[in-house]
């Protein structure tokens, strides 16, 4: 287990400081996208709609959402913990495999998915053959054209990716993120940011941005060797991938000081935690006991060698 990533518009008016005639014409394009989207048959599966779940819910918007959301960093090979592991992943997650998960994570009450267009395809197929996933996207680009396909997909929302944030944080840009939170807005979508950083959100709470919810490492893992130094008085090897066990405990209070649902993540630790049993349930049991019934987890699936789907699944029913 592990938890959780871009076109160009050739007509209609350019602006790249983000303003309103450009912002109008996204509306414009995602509202016709909406239609024909509208148009498509129902899943096989919306009828059981009203079933009652598997597992518990919350809501983001106006889609309730499995409490446990499937991350993606498996499927593209990015462990977060060597080259080896990406290759063995890369090896097995080819996109029939993929689609294989994300249906077995259907079964076990897993009814959404937390990706990038990367994985537009797989996701794609998916729905085409009866299976009622929700798609929560990251974004980086400021191509409009992007958000477009998102929205052309079925998204329902599109959370900053959390490194650029996080890095726009840092270097004193951050005001540059809200002019994409007001595109993402402008497609219809439901919006949001991610972040390793307890201060992100509380920056963009103080701000009072138009956010719908984030997406909240609970370690901050990208920490520079100056930062490492003065925390800890030392650098540990490797310098870009260090999990500290004080720092849940920083992001599950950002969590619970904002109204705003959270999507936590890396509750693994990058599948640190993974290599016992014991581990991962008292990881699944400390994040839910600390964070708000209105929010949810996410977190990886890596199913080569056991039914990760069925295993955390019982983990969110137990603790959830």
């Amino acid at each position: 287990m592990s938890a959780s990533t871009n076109g160009s518009v050739s007509e209609g008016p350019v602006d790249h400081g983000g303003s309103p005639s450009r912002r109008q014409f996204l509306k414009s394009a995602v509202a016709a996208a909406t239609v024909a989207t509208a148009a498509q048959p129902a899943p096989a599966d919306a009828a059981a709609a009203d079933e009652e779940p598997k597992l518990p819910q919350i809501a983001l918007g106006k889609h309730q959402i499995s409490r446990l959301i499937c991350g993606a960093n498996c499927f593209n090979a990015g462990s977060h913990l060597s080259v080896f592991v990406n290759r063995q992943m890369r090896e097995y997650y080819t996109p029939d495999q993929i689609v294989k998960t994300l249906k077995r994570c259907l079964e076990v009450g897993i009814n959404a998915f937390q990706s990038h267009l990367v994985n537009e395809d797989v996701y794609r197929r998916v729905r085409e053959e009866g299976g009622n996933l929700r798609f929560i996207s990251l974004g980086r680009d400021t191509d409009d054209d992007h958000l477009r396909q998102l929205a052309e997909l079925g998204t329902i929302g599109v959370a900053h990716h959390g490194e650029v944030t996080d890095n726009l944080f840092k270097s004193g840009q951050f005001d540059k993120l809200n002019e994409y939170l007001k595109r993402v807005r402008d497609s219809g979508m439901l919006v949001g940011v991610s972040t390793h950083m307890p201060d992100v959100v509380d920056a963009v709470e103080s701000k009072g941005w138009d956010v719908d919810f984030y997406m909240t490492c609970v370690y901050e893992r990208h920490r520079s060797a100056e930062e490492l130094r003065a925390l800890l008085g030392h650098v540990p090897i490797p310098v870009r991938e260090v999990y500290l066990t004080e720092d849940p405990p920083r992001m599950f209070k950002a969590i619970r000081q904002t109204r705003r649902p959270c999507l936590a993540f890396k509750i693994l630790a990058a599948g640190r935690l993974s290599d016992r049993p014991e581990w991962v349930e008292r990881a699944f049991k400390e994040t839910f006991e600390s964070i708000k019934p209105t929010d949810g987890v996410i977190v990886g699936i890596y199913d080569r060698y056991s039914d990760q789907p069925a295993e955390c699944a019982a983990l969110v029913r137990k603790y959830g």
